[in-house]
């Protein structure tokens, strides 16, 4: 994967923390960064974020359900995207192999959280994983 691509998925990653904490729109909060010539946002993105949110209802059911010892609440806000961009590209994008969508949001967690939240963000996007075949998307 490139790194133009890595920095897109983060940067829809951030769109999604902050329409998260500021409780407004991920429409709204890409037509505040439009606005703004730095850092840009780019289609990738915008149709990321856009996608993860259509289906946000389903992947926070999917990620509460499979998280081991943790609700959906209790994660740190930037995880919780994480894990959202990692299930809908694991889920719903046939164009990305599973095993890029989980290393590409582990790859993210690295950047932007903990040293802890690597490894829980790959164990619970592998159990969505092993799970997919079963799932009702």
């Amino acid at each position: 994967m490139s790194g133009a691509r890595r920095k897109a998925r983060r940067r829809a990653v951030e769109v999604l923390y902050e329409s998260e904490v500021r409780g407004i729109s991920v429409d709204d909060v890409i037509a505040r960064r439009r606005a703004q010539p730095e850092p840009p946002i780019n289609e990738f993105t915008q149709s990321l974020a856009r996608s993860i949110d259509e289906r946000r209802t389903r992947i926070d059911e999917l990620l509460d359900t499979y998280a081991i010892g943790w609700t959906l609440e209790r994660m740190p806000v930037v995880d919780r995207n994480i894990l959202r961009m990692g299930a809908y590209e694991l889920l719903w994008d046939d164009g990305i192999p599973d095993g890029v969508a989980i290393a590409e949001a582990v790859g993210v967690a690295k950047e932007l959280s903990t040293d802890d939240s690597p490894s829980f963000i790959s164990g619970l996007l592998s159990r969505l994983m092993e799970n997919k075949s079963t799932l009702a998307l």
